[in-house]
């Protein structure tokens, strides 16, 4: 039924959406601004300019440049001390797929040291044969461009394509891209409006879309 499977990676491989925002509200406090989870919440999804973007209009672009460095400084200290738990029946759909022979790939918004960073704290830095991140396209979610390119480091046709989703705006870019989007929700409900299966967990949503 498909010929490749493709995951987002923050907030739907991994669980690291709440360490954000945990690190952010912590260095947002470290520098005596009040810190409210509300404002992290509209970040999900974005890219580090589209995020900056944000926090400007929010804090000021002065507090902001203070801001990002004890943001990841406090991420960072979190991930060593505690790791990066994987989201819900992750390993369980991993280990399945290991017997399909399907090749895999990730879409994500994130940096490339950043996204092979939290891959190796989370031990799937030999899962994937690609990892499309945020330097490989020119347009970033919602713009379908990660999730056409992965599927073309794949050489796979993208309507053939499975897509695991937790955001909006990652699961707008793999419908744009034309594949079947799974999104299984994390820090921010949904009613999947650019998905084909809204499920619970990533196992449940990939036996909804026919994957297993």
């Amino acid at each position: 039924m498909y010929d490749a499977v493709i995951f987002d990676l923050d907030g739907t491989l991994l669980s690291t959406e709440s360490v954000s925002v945990r690190g952010g509200m912590s260095a947002l406090r470290s520098l005596g601004r009040t810190a409210e989870e509300h404002l992290f919440h509209l970040l999900v999804g974005k890219d580090d300019a589209a995020s900056r973007l944000i926090l400007v209009d929010h804090l000021g672009e002065e507090a902001v440049n203070a801001f990002m460095p004890a943001w990841g400084d406090e991420c960072q200290r979190i991930f060593t001390e505690e790791g990066i738990p994987l989201r819900p029946r992750v390993t369980e759909l991993l280990e399945h797929l290991d017997t399909t022979g399907l090749p895999r790939a990730i879409a994500t918004s994130s940096r490339r040291d950043s996204a092979r960073t939290k891959l190796k704290w989370a031990g799937l830095e030999r899962q994937f044969a690609s990892v499309v991140c945020f330097e490989d396209v020119a347009r970033r979610k919602p713009a379908p461009d990660p999730y056409l390119h992965a599927a073309e480091l794949l050489g796979v046709d993208p309507g053939r394509c499975i897509a695991f989703e937790d955001s909006e705006t990652g699961a707008e870019a793999a419908m744009l891209a034309g594949m079947v989007v799974v999104q299984v929700p994390d820090l921010l409900p949904s009613e999947g409006q650019f998905a084909h299966h809204l499920a619970e967990d990533i196992w449940t949503g990939a036996r909804m879309a026919g994957l297993i």
